[in-house]
């Protein structure tokens, strides 16, 4: 009896704690993040993670401020000290408990705003040290507001530049993937491991930058609203987001989605009738098609997930599955630009391949481009670096890397669109109205056929022109092209599946 009597008094005390470090304890916060329409990072963390398999680590910390603040306001004003870390299993019930443990990090918004102190920072290294020695993937929730100088405990630090949360999060570059999720203000120290990440998720109701409104002021920049700094639809066109999200609800399944993708294939799966890639392109060379339309009849159903679809426009990059096997795919938008490969294309399109190979995703490339974009806009974009980036990326790719020409496959573009030469892929096929040559087949002519196009007017300079161009067609067919071994093979749309799955070997 005694023992027993003995362990309630002990259970007792511990349960109470653990209490005041959860939402319970701290209910006019909770109310008032709802009232936002925003979820506790308690709710972010039980939607994402599989139910009972969270580990937690530095539950008990609060802020370095036991000198200024009593016991129970740090309990309930900072608990976690503002950050939730710990080991957990995500998406157990697809991939099996083997692939699906993960590194957890969520800033917690009610404790400080979420601010990185002390403890805070401590408890992130921690977990990634942890990530790093395990190989394990991280998903982070980056909310905050970046560094915090209330922490008047510590007192053997000046600066306090010396800590290495960004050191190792940055070492984990390559080395296991980094999924962030960011609702809210993210400032300063956040916003810098934001940026950082493999993938980078933000709801619509996000403002990232790397400095808050106090910061910029303080700086002599001016006054500036929190909201006025790196809204989501400002971030979204520059490419800081990757993929942009309604709310907190969906974002967390966009992060289990795209975590998945590193987990493995998917054994259930299923896939439209691809016959209708016989008839999805036009008829004449000259018109436009859906390029998304072509990805997701090609790809399992519901498994394309694109990054970035609002910056570098004329490149679609992104994630998709064959026979449930995950991929990247990258693919030109023939309804920008013509699907001209411009320099902040090709430098969004050089850091997806990066991507891939590091974590060994085979990679699709659908090429239907006229080049390089020219001119001298574009060298002021930083052409000459950008794309040359690009060639770097493809020609280091590790993982396998087949090229399916849709149709024009022209210039130094469609050299990098399939991974720096043609020779590069596994496989290079075309689909029969492919069309291939040194330079557009207009520019060709005008500039190969110009002394001939002067020397006649009108109808008949447009004649001759039209003329020229049907015969460099046909000289640069598919068919022609891999006769001369330019190219693998030419196939029939409705084989592309096939082609891709026994040229990588994903049987």
């Amino acid at each position: 009896m005694a023992s027993k009597q003995s362990d309630h008094h002990s259970i007792g005390p511990f349960m109470d704690r653990v209490a005041e470090s959860l939402d319970g304890n701290r209910s006019a916060d909770v109310q008032k993040r709802h009232g936002k329409g925003y979820r506790t990072a308690r709710e972010n963390l039980e939607h994402l993670v599989d139910g009972g398999s969270f580990v937690e680590y530095g539950q008990f910390a609060v802020a370095a401020q036991r000198n200024r603040r009593s016991a129970v306001e740090l309990k309930s004003k900072t608990a976690a000290d503002g950050v939730i870390t710990g080991l957990a299993r995500i998406n157990t019930d697809l991939f099996g408990a083997d692939q699906s443990q993960a590194a957890v990090i969520i800033n917690d918004y009610m404790s400080l705003a979420g601010t990185q102190g002390f403890f805070h920072h401590a408890k992130i290294d921690r977990m990634l040290e942890v990530a790093t020695e395990r190989s394990l993937p991280v998903v982070m929730y980056t909310e905050g507001g970046g560094g915090r100088p209330g922490d008047t405990d510590v007192s053997t630090q000046i600066a306090g530049l010396n800590i290495t949360t960004w050191l190792v999060w940055s070492q984990l570059a390559g080395v296991v993937p980094r999924i962030v999720v960011n609702n809210g203000y993210c400032f300063a120290g956040n916003a810098a491991l934001y940026g950082g990440a493999d993938i980078c998720i933000a709801t619509k109701s996000s403002f990232i930058g790397m400095a808050g409104p106090a910061m910029i002021e303080g700086g002599g920049l001016g006054s500036f609203a929190a909201e006025e700094i790196g809204p989501a639809e400002v971030n979204t066109r520059n490419g800081v987001i990757d993929i942009l999200a309604a709310d907190e609800t969906e974002a967390t399944a966009l992060a289990q989605q795209v975590l998945g993708y590193f987990q493995g294939p998917l054994k259930d799966w299923t896939v439209a009738d691809q016959t209708l890639l016989q008839s999805i392109m036009p008829e004449d060379r000259r018109y436009t098609y859906d390029i998304r339309k072509l990805i997701n009849v090609l790809a399992d159903d519901d498994s394309f997930l694109e990054l970035q679809p609002e910056y570098g426009k004329t490149i679609v990059t992104g994630f998709v599955r064959i026979e449930g096997h995950p991929c990247g795919l990258i693919a030109n938008d023939n309804k920008v630009l013509g699907g001209a490969v411009d320099a902040v294309s090709a430098a969004k399109t050089a850091r997806f391949l990066n991507l891939c190979s590091s974590f060994s995703l085979p990679v699709i490339s659908l090429c239907d481009t006229p080049g390089f974009m020219v001119g001298p806009d574009s060298e002021a974009e930083g052409a000459a670096r950008k794309m040359a980036e690009l060639f770097t990326a493809g020609a280091n790719l590790k993982s396998p890397l087949v090229c399916i020409f849709v149709r024009k496959a022209y210039g130094l573009g469609a050299m990098a669109m399939a991974g720096s030469s043609f020779v590069k892929p596994v496989y290079s096929a075309a689909w029969p109205m492919g069309e291939f040559g040194g330079m557009g087949l207009e520019g060709a002519v005008k500039l190969g056929f110009k002394k001939e196009l002067e020397e006649l007017e009108g109808e008949a300079r447009e004649d001759l022109f039209n003329k020229l161009v049907a015969k460099m067609y046909e000289g640069g067919k598919a068919a022609e092209a891999a006769a001369f071994l330019e190219i693998d093979g030419v196939i029939n749309p409705m084989d592309t599946r096939a082609v891709i799955i026994n040229s990588i070997g994903l049987n």
